[in-house]
């Protein structure tokens, strides 16, 4: 079945990408990306601590960064989830920002307010496009959450020969321990990327969280939107769980939390992480699924927060 979705997104995504000709890799029109940066920014005000976004310049198109917390803090970067964007950080900011300094980064090539100049970018790309951001602001030593797609970056970055981070939270980050746990579940975010409806919006919804009216309409609506107004991303197609290998170049602390009723990782992926990492932490939260984040945030900001002291 894991198999199956796989060759189905694969074949997806190929052809959304090869009927891009214009410049604008990522929204379908000028009106579609409108709209949906409007409601970005009405996702953006459920933040509820001050904060700025800044454009960054890179080698490979403009990197936007929202920034929050005391400027003397000390570094934490937030990597976000596909099509989810630095806004799905609401439930979290106000504890994560209290004594850091956060930035939380849009990648590129998806819905969102960074632009790439490219298609796609190679995994070294990739790597070397993040650097470029963490030299800008001059962070030598950072801490990194990252939220499922945000976390298998996170674990890219980490496996890096002089890795500039000090300790890695990975929130079910996907591919990374394992491939797709109950993937006839999850192929309901396939099904919505390629026929987009509320109805099918509701589905996947329900099957990523356990606890879907948690999440605000606001940001339903613009989670709606990166599904029916963006082209597809190709980014998943790198995305394959790390080596054994690869996995024992991390010896910074790190902490893996799932949650209970998580279409995207199990408990075997927690067995793999301790085997294979050094220094880590492993939790399953009670009543969460994908989106433990929202699901159980007041769980995962407490558990991120001591992880971090």
């Amino acid at each position: 079945m894991q198999n199956l979705f796989l060759k189905a997104l694969m074949l997806f995504l190929l052809v959304s990408c090869a009927a891009t000709k214009e410049k604008d890799y990522v929204f379908k029109s000028r009106k579609h990306k409108k709209a949906y940066i409007n409601s970005y920014n009405k996702s953006l005000q459920l933040w509820d601590v001050p904060y700025q976004e800044e454009d960054i310049q890179t080698s490979f198109g403009k990197a936007h960064v929202i920034t929050a917390g005391p400027k003397d803090g000390p570094p934490l970067v937030l990597l976000h989830g596909m099509d989810a964007t630095s806004t799905m950080w609401f439930p979290n900011i106000r504890a994560l920002s209290k004594n850091h300094r956060t930035y939380a980064i849009d990648y590129l090539n998806e819905a969102g307010k960074s632009q790439s100049r490219e298609k796609s970018l190679s995994k070294e790309e990739t790597v070397q496009w993040y650097n470029e951001i963490f030299d800008h602001y001059k962070l030598r030593k950072l801490d990194i959450v990252g939220a499922s797609r945000g976390g298998w970056m996170a674990t890219l970055l980490a496996i890096q020969p002089n890795s500039k981070i000090s300790r890695l939270v990975l929130l079910s980050p996907a591919q990374t321990f394992k491939g797709v746990d109950k993937a006839g579940k999850a192929s309901s975010a396939l099904l919505l990327k390629i026929f987009p409806s509320k109805k099918k919006l509701d589905k996947t919804l329900e099957t990523f969280s356990f606890y879907p009216e948690k999440i605000s309409p606001v940001y339903k609506t613009q989670f709606f939107l990166a599904n029916k107004q963006a082209k597809s991303s190709s980014s998943f197609l790198q995305m394959q769980p790390f080596s054994d290998e690869d996995l024992q170049k991390i010896t910074i602390p790190v902490l893996v939390l799932i949650g209970d009723h998580d279409v995207i990782n199990a408990e075997e992926s927690l067995t793999r992480a301790q085997k294979y990492l050094p220094d880590c932490k492993t939790k399953t939260l009670k009543d969460a699924g994908h989106f433990l984040s929202i699901d159980q945030s007041e769980a995962v900001n407490k558990t991120i927060v001591d992880f971090l002291k």
